[in-house]
């Protein structure tokens, strides 16, 4: 069923435990998502990010991903990741998303609260959630990397005056994480998380899991993250089904198509487990 995050956060948020949420830039990695999700009856997010829209245009995401959310047996929430402008944020919505990311993290602070104000009272207005992200969680590779990350990390007192005055329903949090892969294990900032989860009493995001470790998402998940964004694993999951159908003698796409769909299946299914919402549907 199709469905917005709040619920299923809020829930997450109770129990201590986290929703996945998959970048989904064709069918088959919608279909190892749903699919998966459906069969452990867990809840799951699934979407598409502006930096991934080169991949497949936002409509034609939405042509795919809002049909196979409505007729899956579990909460599915479809949302837009990172969104950089209002305009592609109300493309996202008017094309049937229930969930925007309004990423003005990089923007001066009064300009990143005064935006995501306004994106929250239109999506509230339409039944649509909204995550925003305070600091800023740079990247493992590419023009997004940080020099000195931790000068970016979000502050515990700004997060509560942000969440207070824009009443988002997410919070993505900059505490050591990175999007891609990466080069170092990562040390997450754990009584960071632990207090931004207390002064703002909202879920949190931790964008960048893929590659992190499973102790780092249980204990994520117990401090207060609620949201875990994962497409690097799910994307080179992919890449090794092809392989191994290659391998196997596999010479027409539709010959390869089950070796990857099976691959990725393998990786929401280890991430469904370890964010711990098996059975959470």
């Amino acid at each position: 069923m199709l469905v917005n995050m709040k619920q299923m956060l809020d829930e997450a948020r109770r129990g201590g435990w986290s929703v996945g949420f998959f970048n989904a830039v064709n069918v088959e990695m919608a279909r190892a998502v749903i699919e998966t999700a459906e069969a452990m009856r867990a809840p799951v997010i699934v979407g598409t990010a502006e930096i991934l829209l080169p991949a497949m245009s936002l409509e034609h995401v939405a042509e795919y991903l809002i049909p196979m959310a409505k007729k899956a047996s579990v909460p599915v929430a479809v949302h837009y990741d990172h969104g950089l402008t209002f305009e592609k944020c109300m493309e996202a919505l008017k094309l049937g998303f229930t969930s925007v990311m309004f990423d003005c993290s990089m923007s001066p602070y009064e300009n990143n609260l005064a935006n995501v104000s306004q994106m929250v009272r239109i999506c509230h207005a339409m039944g649509a959630t909204v995550e925003a992200e305070l600091g800023h969680v740079g990247d493992n590779f590419g023009a997004g990397r940080l020099a000195n990350p931790s000068d970016y990390y979000t502050d515990p007192a700004m997060a509560r005056d942000f969440v207070g005055r824009t009443q988002v329903d997410a919070l993505a949090v900059a505490v050591g994480n990175a999007h891609g892969d990466y080069k170092f294990p990562p040390k997450l900032d754990f009584d960071r998380i632990s207090e931004i989860a207390r002064v703002t009493g909202k879920p949190l995001v931790l964008h960048g899991g893929s590659g992190l470790s499973d102790d780092d998402f249980r204990e994520a998940a117990r401090r207060g993250i609620c949201k875990v964004n994962i497409f690097t694993d799910l994307d080179k999951a992919g890449r090794r089904g092809a392989e191994a159908g290659l391998q196997a003698g596999a010479n027409t796409l539709m010959e390869l198509m089950p070796y990857e769909i099976d691959a990725m299946k393998a990786v929401v299914r280890e991430k469904i487990a370890l964010f711990g919402s098996e059975g959470k549907a």
